[in-house]
């Protein structure tokens, strides 16, 4: 039985949440606020996180970006649950480390549905343990990737984009079909979201040249290739 981390301080909501996650077959955790969540995750670590924006000891976003500094939780899911649906903040709470964004309110089918979604990703059957490409080579057991031999710093966005890329090669994509396949379907992202992603992945590559394998295709998408742009 999979088990759901609610990162959630006000009681209602937990116990709303809590009854659908449980009658949909999952285990949960509760937490009022960052520091309990810690204590939970150290106690019976979750297969993913529910976390609210505003809580009292530390905003969720902030929560999020020290999970993602700290090597034992960078892997968790987080999913961010917010009443901000300002296309900014959905941008900022992405940008923290959050795999998924639901505003409130929210129906139960779609959370449960979004669950499902974020574990399958955080789960993909059939991956290989090594993906390479003209010096640039993701590990998908360690989540590193590295250009040359040296380490390259990506978010989990970054990473997910990169992978996709790495394993569809020369192949262009649209916005939607990279929202689809990098945060998955039924993720409610606007596609300007993936120009934000594509320029973050090629600052971090650019040091090592490897931006050149990002490449537009006007009026159709991304592509990438390892081949001279044309």
């Amino acid at each position: 039985m999979q088990r759901i981390l609610l990162v959630e301080d006000d009681e209602a909501i937990r116990r709303m949440v809590v009854f659908n996650l449980e009658r949909a077959g999952f285990e949960t955790l509760e937490a009022g606020d960052c520091q309990q969540a810690r204590v939970a995750i150290a106690d019976h670590r979750p297969d993913l996180i529910l976390l609210d924006w505003m809580l009292p000891d530390m905003s969720g976003p902030e929560f999020a970006r020290a999970l993602r500094r700290d090597d034992d939780t960078r892997e968790l899911p987080v999913i961010m649950l917010t009443a901000r649906s300002m296309e900014d903040d959905k941008v900022r709470g992405f940008d923290s480390g959050a795999d998924d964004y639901i505003t409130k309110p929210f129906a139960a089918r779609e959370l449960v549905a979004r669950i499902q979604a974020v574990l399958r990703r955080a789960s993909p059957a059939g991956d290989e343990d090594e993906v390479s490409a003209n010096g640039l080579v993701l590990n998908v057991a360690s989540h590193r990737v590295f250009a040359d031999d040296q380490p390259v710093d990506l978010g989990p966005t970054e990473y997910r984009m990169l992978k996709f890329f790495m394993t569809h090669q020369d192949r262009v994509y649209s916005r939607a079909q990279l929202l689809d396949h990098v945060w998955g379907g039924g993720v409610y992202v606007e596609e300007r979201t993936v120009d934000v992603h594509i320029l973050r992945l090629r600052k971090a590559l650019k040091r090592y040249g490897k931006d050149r394998f990002i490449q537009t295709v006007r009026g159709a998408g991304y592509r990438f290739s390892v081949k001279t742009s044309q």
